[in-house]
């Protein structure tokens, strides 16, 4: 503790407490620790300078001993390149000196221990002089000492060792584990210790400490690019089959090759290994594991030699063939399901397990990559290569007739059919002589029955598949597929004789009943792979189309039935609705009876109700079928008959989709669309830089789109066969666009002799005068032709404007009528109105009149005496007995007052107003 001043109160005074300030040591608290004592490393450096002659060899060991000993707890950074320039020194004194082995050795070891640093930020302020003492510390591999090499190798490995059990230095801190092996990286030690082979190749044991510490190095990124760059893998795979007693430098040799491949730059690491050495001394390695390797390990590295063979052959074949290393591998592919008397498998032992495995299936593998040459085709003949893999096509029954497990037979079934899918189009001759068709469909037959096996969906060709046989039947009608793509006429003829036709027809229609309802991604796929196999069927023979018949059609209609939003769900529909598509063009057209049922059964609505949809990958195949369809004259009526969406109809759908096409083609076109260039009515584009070169025209004419102008060629087919005559739905405008697509093949040709007269000029060819004519009378025929058409869609608008214009003037004249007779209307309506307000009085009016006629008459009249009343008084005025009374309203007691209603007053009383007193006078008279 020590004494540092007093406290003050809180009044300024200061109080008589001392204020003491504790320190804790790291010895307080009963830890180890060291104190570093300071050394003049610049006086030892300029005395390591001085050459020998002067001073004694002792002085210098002594010293260097002495420095070993100084930082046997770890090296600060800063001191480090001064520790390294004296390591550099004395090193290389070595070779006429061998008293500097071991001091120099201890000096190397120390540097695997963690650096010191003073502050946090050491290892970032000497990052750059670390990696540069990493560097200096691989390139000291060229010391001639067997220790020397070692302790580097053994220090190396120290980087990626956590465990370093250090006093507590005072004032330094170790530093982090990641430090060094990130400073090795950037150093490119990784680098120098591959070069550092070539000093070791009669010192197997320098060489496996350098290979065990390039094991190390090669888990990384940065070390992999690093030993890339050193050509490691060539090194590494050209001395494979060197002498080795130890056993291990073929297993490291492997391991960190298959590192290189998986963190490394794998295409720079394939160059390096695919030479005739790398593979000579791979091929050795492989032939003595397969015929002496016994132990576990040495079959594990017997898969791994095959992994490095197959990266081979996927890049070069011809040099595995040349070598002689494809014959062994065929030999060794096909044992032992092919007896042979061949040496190399006498004493070769299959295990059934997993090894024995992952072996044949890399052998499987390595097959297909060989089949990729033409050249190998032979080899694989000679090997029976087809008569070994269709020795697993053959169903899987329990208990087991063969000896694999179910597990594994089963993965290696479905790898066996893959392969054959590669291999059998190579080999024709040798698949019919097997009897492939044969065996293919019986092993169909099979995958749809039902005896209780399922598959368990393991391994790679499995996936998806568990719990069924949809496994074996998709990789069957994979290989089904390839072989009927070679389009071999001997083999089609052979598959539709054995009722391949049929039997796919009744599993497509199986597998689609199975999938209703639900969207199973394997059954879309075996689908399609039906249709695409039907369809090469009916390509390569017409006649098969008649096998097809009204089944086949009835499974493709019910197929073009499908919801259209499955299409984009990405399982598998959009490609199931193409191969349907391609099997309507296939195997229904240029059949009569075919086509007739395909349109009775509304096929042709269905088809347009897809080209509705406007996808755009689908659309030329559509619009393909419809055109060879339109071929047929019941076709016509079908499309004129179709309704869309809002009642659309067919011809207005596809004109629309021209318009869309010339649109993405930026074909210039008015607001209505007419022709604007009628001396380019298509809208090409060519370059103008005078100086081009003569090449293809492809090369300086801007080509527009291949398929949307295939789509424009099929919708002018479409038109030019269905005719112009009585197409519903077409408004003024589409017969606008109608006009330039009836001229499309003119257009067109005349774009062929515009683009001819384009490469006329760029190659600078004088035409004869009579090809310069005719060249310009067709260019003026055709501008001719354009103007025709531009003539044609000017009046066709100008009609229609007239149109518009009487129209609007008829829909105006029906306006005003309208308006006059709702006026009228409402005129009436007042005038009933104020009608209606007076009724009672004018009826009042009237009856009095009556009243007043009727009692006028002569019988009525009373005799001398009595007054005559032949006036009449108004309408308030009642008489009676020819006396008069004036009262000034009706009385109440009849209508309910003065104000009463006079429709409340008619319901009230049985007679009309007051014409009751009169009537009664009149009859009490009588």
């Amino acid at each position: 503790m020590a004494l540092t001043g007093r406290r003050s109160s809180g009044h300024g005074k200061q109080s008589g407490r001392p204020l003491m300030k504790v320190v804790v040591t790291d010895a307080d608290l009963d830890q180890e620790s060291v104190q570093l004592k300071p050394l003049d490393l610049d006086r030892i450096v300029k005395f390591f300078d001085v050459p020998l002659p002067k001073i004694s060899i002792e002085r210098h060991v002594r010293n260097l001993k002495k420095v070993a000993k100084h930082y046997s707890n770890g090296i600060p950074l800063k001191d480090l390149p001064d520790v390294m320039k004296i390591l550099q020194i004395c090193a290389a004194r070595i070779e006429d000196n061998t008293d500097f082995i071991d001091p120099v050795c201890q000096v190397i070891k120390l540097l695997g221990l963690p650096f010191l640093k003073e502050k946090m930020s050491d290892e970032v302020r000497y990052a750059e002089t670390t990696a540069k003492s990493f560097y200096h510390l691989g390139y000291l591999m060229r010391v001639p000492s067997t220790r020397v090499r070692m302790q580097i190798c053994s220090t190396v490995m120290d980087f990626y060792s956590a465990e370093h059990q250090m006093p507590q230095i005072i004032g330094f801190q170790p530093t982090s584990n990641s430090y060094k092996i990130q400073t090795a990286e950037m150093s490119g030690l990784a680098e120098t210790l591959v070069s550092s082979l070539t000093l070791m190749e009669n010192n197997i044991q320098e060489k496996l400490s350098v290979l065990r510490t390039l094991e190390l190095l090669s888990l990384t990124n940065e070390n992999c690019m690093s030993m890339a760059r050193a050509q490691a893998a060539y090194s590494l795979c050209s001395h494979l089959s060197d002498p080795d007693p130890s056993g291990q430098l073929l297993f490291l040799s492997s391991g960190i090759l298959l590192n290189l491949l998986d963190l490394g730059p794998k295409d720079d690491v394939i160059i390096q290994m695919n030479n005739i050495e790398c593979i000579c001394a791979l091929r050795v390695s492989v032939v003595r594991l397969f015929t002496n390797g016994y132990k576990d390990q040495d079959r594990q590295l017997r898969n791994d030699l095959l992994v490095l063979t197959t990266v081979i052959a996927e890049n070069n074949q011809s040099l595995i063939i040349d070598s002689g290393f494809a014959r062994q591998l065929i030999l060794f592919a096909t044992f032992p399901e092919i007896k042979s008397r061949n040496p190399l498998v006498r004493n070769v032992q299959l295990l059934h397990n997993r090894e024995g495995l992952q072996m044949k299936r890399l052998l499987m593998n390595i097959l297909v990559e060989l089949s990729k040459d033409w050249s190998s085709a032979q080899l694989l003949s000679d090997g029976k290569v087809i008569s070994a893999l269709f020795t697993y096509v053959k169903p899987i029954e329990k208990p087991e007739t063969h000896e694999w497990p179910t597990l594994y037979f089963e993965e290696l079934q479905l790898q066996a059919m893959s392969t054959l899918s590669s291999v059998a189009p190579r080999l024709v001759e040798d698949y019919m002589a097997a009897e492939g068709n044969k065996r293919i469909l019986q092993f169909l037959n099979w995958c749809c029955s039902q005896d209780g096996f399922v598959g368990n969906g393991n391994s790679f060709y499995g996936t998806g598949c568990r719990g069924s046989k949809n496994a074996q039947m998709r990789q069957s009608l994979k290989l089904l597929q390839s072989m009927v793509s070679i389009q071999d006429i001997t083999l089609n003829m052979d598959l539709c004789d054995q009722g391949a036709v049929r039997q796919l027809l009744g599993i497509l229609k199986k597998t689609n009943t199975r999938g209703e309802g639900k969207d199973d991604a394997v059954l879309l796929e075996i689908q399609s792979d039906i249709l695409s196999i039907l369809s090469s069927l009916c390509d390569a023979d017409p006649d098969v189309r008649d096998l097809f018949g009204s089944e086949g059609v009835d499974v493709i209609v019910q197929l073009l039935r499908m919801d259209p939003t499955k299409i984009y769900s990405g399982l598998g529909h959009s490609k199931l609705i193409l191969s349907t598509l391609t099997c309507v063009c296939s195997c229904i057209i240029g059949c009569s009876a075919a086509e007739d049922d395909f349109l009775a059964k509304q096929g042709v609505f269905l088809l347009l109700d897809l080209l509705a949809v406007n996808w755009e990958s689908m659309n030329t195949v559509l619009l393909t079928i419809l055109g060879e369809l339109c071929d047929n004259p019941k076709t016509r009526s079908h499309i004129n008959t179709w309704r869309g969406k809002d009642l659309q109809t067919a011809p207005h759908m596809l004109v629309q989709l021209w318009k869309q096409m010339e649109e993405e083609l930026g074909i210039p076109r008015d607001e209505y669309g007419r022709i604007i260039d009628v001396k380019n009515p298509l809208g090409r584009k060519l370059k103008k830089d005078p100086e081009v070169s003569p090449t293809p025209p492809n090369s300086f004419i801007q080509v527009p789109s291949e398929v949307e102008e295939k789509n424009k060629d099929n919708i002018y087919s479409i038109f030019s066969k269905i005719g112009l005559k009585k197409l519903p739905g077409l408004s003024t405008l589409d017969f606008v666009t109608l006009s330039a697509i009836i001229k499309h093949l003119d257009f067109k040709v005349a774009d062929v002799w515009r683009e001819t007269g384009r490469e006329i000029e760029t190659e600078n060819i004088r035409p004869l005068k009579h090809d310069k004519d005719d060249m310009k009378f067709l260019k003026k025929r055709t501008e001719n032709v354009a103007k025709l058409v531009r003539a044609q869609q000017y009046k066709m608008i100008e009609e229609h404007q007239k149109m518009e214009l009487l129209e609007e003037q008829q829909r105006y004249a029906a306006i005003k009528a309208n308006i006059r007779q709702r006026e009228k209307a409402q005129i009436s309506w007042d005038n009933f109105i104020a009608r209606t307000s007076n009724y009672e009085a004018l009826k009042k009016e009237k009856q009095l009149k009556e009243d007043i006629l009727e009692i006028s008459r002569p019988e009525y009249m009373p005799l001398k005496g009595i007054y005559h009343a032949t006036e009449v008084y108004g309408p308030n005025t009642t008489v009676s007995c020819c006396r008069v009374f004036h009262v000034e309203s009706t009385p109440s007691n009849l209508t309910g007052g003065p104000l009463a209603d006079t429709y409340l007053a008619r319901k009230r009383l049985p007679i009309r107003g007051g014409a009751l007193q009169k009537i009664r006078g009149r009859k009490s008279l009588k």
